[in-house]
């Protein structure tokens, strides 16, 4: 029998060398064993699947979310999900309210003010987050459409100082070229044809994998179609398809926001990077649906 180290079952497996040695520590890996500090797995060894999958419980996150969203029930999933999502979505890129201050805003619909300075885009986004959310939740079992992300923008961006500006296009594709991490992104007149392709690609297949739904993202970052706003969007289409395809969702915070950019950017190189970035995020959120006693 052959045996391969933990890189070289990573190169060929295209995973992280962490998730390989996970999968070893956990037993996940028939006949693989250690000696010393190494690893070794047999050549032949089969890929193990990734548990991502509900297994389909009676009533699911979703039917959940909508049951708690309808009765505006406070101190559930549902709050838990938009108080946390939105604070960490929005935190990533740039804003300055407090967890304590969303809380407030969502809870109460009031201002939770102290003697800091106070953004009004920073506040009205936070508000138009949480519609994001809902709309996220009624519309989650539809298949992702141009039209709909448009509407994610524009509902997002409502009501800020940049849709009051005349190159800033709210629920529509940018105008101006643009970068993301000192990356160029697709050219504001090619956007449409990139989003409609990346589309039909992508809604060929029924039921999607999380790391499809994770490859769709890295895509349409990388477009960039709006002029600001894509990051909120593109993670809140990654809940909309968790969602749709009984995926356990996840939420990227602030502990993992590096990790988040680096997996972006090495996705072709190593997919391995984004894809333990959002299993770690899995995790936490699944801890979020066995203190709610929701089945996954």
């Amino acid at each position: 029998m052959n045996y391969l180290s933990v890189a070289d079952v990573a190169w060929k497996w295209k995973l992280s060398e962490r998730t390989v040695r996970n999968y070893c520590a956990n037993s996940r890996i028939a006949g693989a064993f250690l000696v010393g500090k190494t690893w070794h797995i047999p050549e032949d060894a089969e890929r193990p699947d990734r548990r991502n999958k509900r297994n389909h419980p009676s009533k699911t996150l979703l039917d959940t979310l909508r049951a708690e969203q309808d009765a505006k029930i406070s101190g559930g999933i549902y709050h838990k999900l938009q108080i946390e999502m939105t604070y960490n979505s929005n935190h990533m890129e740039g804003s300055h309210l407090s967890f304590d201050q969303i809380r407030y805003m969502f809870e109460m619909n009031a201002i939770a003010a102290d003697n800091s300075r106070m953004n009004v885009d920073d506040i009205v986004e936070t508000a138009n987050h949480f519609k994001c959310v809902d709309m996220i939740i009624r519309h989650a079992k539809y298949q992702l459409s141009e039209k709909f992300i448009k509407e994610l923008h524009m509902t997002l961006k409502n009501g800020t100082s940049d849709s009051r500006t005349s190159w800033f296009a709210v629920g529509e594709y940018k105008y101006m070229p643009n970068e993301v991490g000192g990356r160029e992104t697709t050219a504001p007149e090619l956007v449409a044809e990139k989003v409609r392709n990346l589309l039909s690609e992508y809604n060929q297949q029924k039921d999607k994998s999380l790391e499809e739904i994770i490859d769709f993202h890295v895509c349409f970052e990388r477009i960039h179609p709006f002029q600001d706003g894509n990051g909120r969007v593109g993670r809140l289409i990654m809940l909309k398809e968790c969602l749709r395809n009984d995926i356990v969702p996840f939420i990227i915070d602030d502990e993992m926001k590096m990790y988040y950019y680096r997996g972006l950017r090495e996705w072709d190189k190593e997919k391995g990077y984004l894809m333990d970035t959002c299993l770690a995020a899995q995790d936490t959120f699944r801890k979020y649906l066995d203190y709610f006693r929701i089945g996954y």
